[in-house]
């Protein structure tokens, strides 16, 4: 028997040894697939095809997440627009602390890719050290003197990698960094809509303020001519009254007004990065947006949109994660070793004959196997899975929530544009009431009352029709959004996240490009 244990103590080191190399690498994660996500063939608010004038600029998308957007914001032709966005771009403080989460995820993928190479260290410096006398092979009560060693020693350690616990971090670690590029363009497209959005909202009071004025300038002169018949004893002091109220009405409207477009514009000072006191922007009206986009097929929409592609790169990250806790339950294998220089005084240290190794046991090798952890592993590897199954329904849900979104803008357009033509058939037919008022009570067919009615009537007509053009605008810019951006010409950008936060950031796509 003491024969039989001798032989297979000479073999099974070796054929161990080899085997576990063998079986270095594999990785235990689950095979990865995007899970399947409801669908359709088509948008259920989609329009008939465009023409290319109806189209405009727009660009229909060559889906795919990783192309880097254009400047989809130009399709506007405003250049107040066009440079806004571009200041954004530089000083917006969102969108600079999304760059550093992305150097963060980028640092912590460098660190987790380490983990595929050796680790390497140097040391230089004495020690004292009293070896025991049954080291030496002498006499147990042999005094051995202590003695003072000087190293030179350099040492490495290496872990193969036996089932995949180290592919699976670099994997995961991947995976994390890709999701953080994603959310760095889902706040950059953010950034732009809002943008975009707050400056159509502030040319939309701008606006809604030359109608109250022309509503405030008309009063005025109201207010003269019912004075002149109230003087000339033609009407009673009534009239005077409600004309004077109407205009301080008018007056108290426009000033409400005022106050909605300093707000806004000291909103749009922030996205600028800027003190609201440092910006300001010259009163302007609103453009009608006359621009149709179109939304392309569904089943592009899960490849353009950053924040669908930052979910499904958080479920790669969790699979990956499996597999590292699936390898906590098999042996971990580590190669160490440490070689160099040691003597008993400085001037001998680095002389051939002081030179010295130490490998650690099974020929450098130290095998590791768990065997018993009160549960812990099993409880991390439960955990693993639930976060997956977490992450799948939250991809899934980012998914309805994109189709949603694209059927909401879609629904408004298309509603919006029906309601402004009826709303411009209100505002003419109000303001010809209005007129024929007017002058059937300067000829005393009619009293104030029914000019007031009119006028109200009409300046409600035209602040409503204001009301939606910034409603149809704001709506073509949330398409575009829930579209996941467009792809124009690219926006210049810089081979790699520049260090000082202070300078122009816009992250490079080419490592996506080039997965």
């Amino acid at each position: 028997m003491q024969g039989i244990f001798s032989i297979k103590t000479v073999f099974t080191g070796p054929v161990l040894l080899g085997a576990l190399l063998v079986i270095a690498g594999c990785s235990l994660a689950p095979s990865y697939e995007v899970p399947s996500t409801p669908t359709s063939a088509t948008f259920k608010e989609e329009s008939p095809a465009l023409t290319p004038e109806e189209a405009g600029t727009w660009k229909t998308a060559q889906p795919s997440e990783d192309v880097a957007r254009g400047e989809w914001w130009k399709v506007f032709q405003d250049p107040k627009l066009n440079d806004l966005e571009h200041r954004a771009l530089n000083a917006n403080q969102n969108l600079k602390a999304a760059a550093a989460r992305v150097k963060e995820a980028r640092a912590m993928n460098q660190a987790a890719h380490a983990g595929l190479f050796p680790s390497l260290d140097a040391g230089f410096g004495p020690t004292r050290e009293r070896v025991s006398a049954s080291s030496l092979f002498e006499p147990d009560g042999t005094n051995v003197p202590q003695q003072t060693f000087w190293r030179a020693q350099a040492s490495a350690s290496y872990e193969v990698d036996l089932f995949g616990r180290v592919a699976s971090t670099v994997d995961a670690a991947s995976a994390d960094t890709q999701r953080s590029e994603a959310l760095y363009r889902s706040v950059l497209l953010a950034l732009q809509a809002d943008v975009a959005q707050n400056y159509f909202a502030l040319r939309e009071l701008d606006s809604e303020a030359e109608v109250f004025a022309q509503a405030v300038r008309l009063r005025e002169q109201t207010l003269k001519l019912v004075t002149r018949r109230y003087a000339e004893g033609e009407i009673t002091e009534l009239d005077v009254s409600r004309a004077q109220a109407e205009l301080a009405t008018a007056q108290s409207d426009a000033m409400t007004v005022q106050r909605l477009r300093a707000a806004s514009e000291h909103s749009l000072a922030v996205l600028l990065g800027s003190a609201p006191a440092e910006f300001s922007m010259a009163a302007d009206r609103l453009t009608p947006v006359e621009l149709r986009i179109p939304p392309g097929l569904p089943s592009s929409l899960l490849e353009r949109r950053p924040d669908v592609a930052a979910a499904e790169r958080a479920m790669a990250a969790a699979n990956s994660r499996i597999g590292v806790a699936k390898a906590a339950f098999f042996p971990s294998l580590t190669l160490t070793g440490t070689g160099g220089f040691e003597s008993a005084t400085l001037g001998d240290l680095f002389k051939w004959s002081s030179r010295a190794f130490l490998l650690g046991p099974l020929a450098g090798t130290a095998l590791n196997i768990p065997i018993f952890d009160g549960g812990r592993r099993k409880g991390n590897l439960a955990n693993a899975r639930a976060v997956y199954e977490e992450d799948v329904a939250a991809y899934r849900q980012q998914v309805l929530v994109a189709f949603r979104e694209v059927e909401d803008n879609l629904s408004d357009v298309r509603i919006v544009e029906a309601q402004t033509k009826t709303q411009n058939e209100a505002v003419e037919a109000s303001q010809r009431a209005a007129d024929l008022s007017r002058v059937q009570y300067t000829e005393g067919a009619i009293n104030y009352l029914d000019v007031i009615d009119a006028e109200r009537t009409v300046l409600q007509a035209r602040r409503a029709a204001i009301q939606l053009q910034g409603v149809k605008a704001a709506s073509t810019v949330n398409l575009i959004r829930a579209l996941g951006g467009g792809w124009g010409d690219a926006i210049p950008q810089p081979a790699q996240i520049a260090a000082d936060q202070e300078s122009q950031y816009a992250m490079t796509q080419t490592s996506l490009v080039q997965k």
